[in-house]
């Protein structure tokens, strides 16, 4: 594996840390995702593949919308991540999702879809656009391409309100850690270009966010847990010491910066974009 693929492979959170931190991230995630699956118009009885399962979150969303009669099949690189989804879908009793250990440009698949999903795994793909038009050549005519991704360019722009610089802080060794590691910062806005290189209709796109107040938000802990997971990057790269970090602390000290100064905290945008592939 080169560096480049390292790098992004910690900043993906195949890691204990980065593993944490997606479910963490999916408390704050999954009504966005839900909202964009039901736009798109996956329902029960459908097929639906999930490109980048990692823990399974968007797999177990996905079970409860396609129900008994549907079915999720999740794809995933990382042996580590997948063993906990496929844990969390046993103790689930679910039986309409499994899991396929494997790379998503070179994955066997012997069915046709109704769907092709995906929550933040556009960003770390060297080629987005070829990798998505190897996909939907499992999806049936009529079939539903959904991805959700971020605008980490965003996420460092006055990320509190009144200004605090703590807050700032702690977006900007965010950017920069992913920056430096080499993972685009607007994927969510280049999916507009990265659905036409598919060759797919025009996709319907939009934009979702959260105003965060007050003392007891989940965000504090995903803040703290993204960038415990990103720390040896971020270590690595010069951007921070860990001394400067506190990571132990840092939910802590984020959320009382918060209560005592009264800030409104802007937390990530989520940007969507789904179409319809007419064969």
């Amino acid at each position: 594996m080169n560096e480049n693929n390292t790098l992004r492979k910690t900043a993906m959170g195949r890691t204990p840390e980065g593993t944490q931190r997606l479910q963490v991230q999916a408390q704050i995630l999954n009504p966005f995702t839900r909202r964009l699956f039901e736009q798109a118009g996956i329902t029960t009885g459908m097929k639906v593949l999930d490109a980048g399962s990692g823990p399974g979150d968007v797999a177990l969303l996905l079970a409860d919308m396609v129900g008994p009669s549907g079915s999720v099949v999740g794809v995933e690189i990382d042996p580590m991540p997948l063993g906990i989804a496929q844990a969390r879908v046993h103790e689930a009793g679910l039986t309409n999702v499994s899991f396929l250990l494997g790379d998503l440009d070179s994955i066997q698949l012997d069915t046709q879809f109704d769907a092709i999903v995906g929550r933040v795994i556009l960003m770390y793909l060297p080629d987005p656009a070829v990798t998505l038009r190897k996909l939907a050549n499992h999806l049936r005519t009529g079939g539903i391409v959904a991805f959700q991704e971020t605008d980490l360019e965003r996420l460092a722009m006055a990320p509190a309100h009144p200004h605090n610089q703590m807050f700032e802080q702690t977006s900007t060794w965010i950017r920069e850690a992913f920056r430096r590691a080499g993972v685009p910062l607007r994927t969510g806005l280049d999916m507009y270009t990265i659905f036409q290189q598919s060759g797919f209709p025009e996709p319907h796109m939009s934009c979702e966010g959260q105003i965060l107040a007050g003392p007891n938000m989940v965000e504090y802990e995903y803040a703290a847990t993204t960038v415990r997971s990103l720390l040896p990057l971020i270590l690595q790269f010069g951007i921070a010491t860990e001394e400067e970090v506190g990571i132990d602390t840092l939910a802590e000290r984020l959320q009382t910066e918060a209560v005592s100064q009264q800030l409104a905290v802007r937390g990530v945008d989520m940007i969507t974009a789904w179409t319809r592939i007419a064969r």
